[in-house]
């Protein structure tokens, strides 16, 4: 029967292995005894950054949810600039056309930004898990319908927003979404290139800004990584 240190183990990692789940919008709603289903359906994927996760064109077959690391989706321009769409954190979900049962083929890549770890669900999984589940396909619609919601609003915020305001208000939702609290602000992870691109300014626009900004005492930047400072300057500056 294992002893009680070895069950209380168990209890734990039964827990951790819920809250990896519960924490995605994908799996909202579900009981425990539904999640613990899922989780045993799904396979425990590491990856090393800059390995391909999604391919344009390829058929969906696998269901992606983010345990651990960072993750981005993108498009390739005709003159192979790359786009970025989607900065994806711990219980962010990639491959969402694999819940319908007969799927376009991906409209866009992604790939892994950092050692990463993915609850990696294939075909045939996915296919069972919805037939128990229905809510797992609305769930998808609805996560797929927040991400066009955010698009619509980036698209309206290049019509209306200044190069400085889009930056700043990017800073500050990626502050409350990966940041990582530390002495003596909010880091988070990411290149100038990446945070131009998810920003809709140019590489040199942003890091003027950040220079700029960084002369002000309101963050911080080293390679790969913006430490925020003082974010209600930021917040000031989108309300003004």
């Amino acid at each position: 029967m294992g002893t009680a240190l070895e069950r209380s183990r168990v209890l734990v990692n039964d827990s951790e292995k819920l809250r990896c789940l519960a924490k995605s919008e994908l799996f909202a709603g579900f009981v425990d005894t539904a999640l613990k289903e899922v989780f045993a359906a799904a396979r425990l994927r590491h990856v090393a950054p800059k390995t391909n996760l999604i391919v344009t064109g390829e058929k969906p077959d696998q269901l992606f949810l983010l345990k651990s690391g960072r993750a981005r989706s993108y498009i390739l321009t005709e003159s192979g600039s790359e786009v970025l769409l989607i900065w994806v954190v711990p219980g962010g979900v990639l491959g969402l056309p694999s819940l319908l049962a007969d799927p376009p083929a991906y409209m866009t890549n992604a790939m892994a930004v950092s050692e990463s770890e993915f609850l990696v669900w294939d075909r045939d999984a996915i296919s069972k898990l919805v037939k128990s589940y229905p809510k797992l396909r609305e769930n998808g619609l609805r996560l797929a319908l927040h991400y066009l919601r955010r698009y619509m609003k980036r698209h309206v915020n290049i019509v209306t927003k200044s190069a400085e305001s889009r930056l700043a208000q990017r800073l500050l939702q990626l502050a409350s979404e990966a940041g990582v609290v530390e002495s003596p602000g909010i880091a988070i992870d990411i290149t100038n290139e990446q945070l131009s691109s998810l920003s809709d300014i140019s590489p040199f626009t942003a890091s003027r800004l950040l220079s700029r900004w960084e002369q002000e005492n309101w963050l911080t930047k080293q390679r790969g990584r913006v430490t925020l400072l003082a974010p209600e300057d930021l917040e000031a500056l989108i309300a003004a």
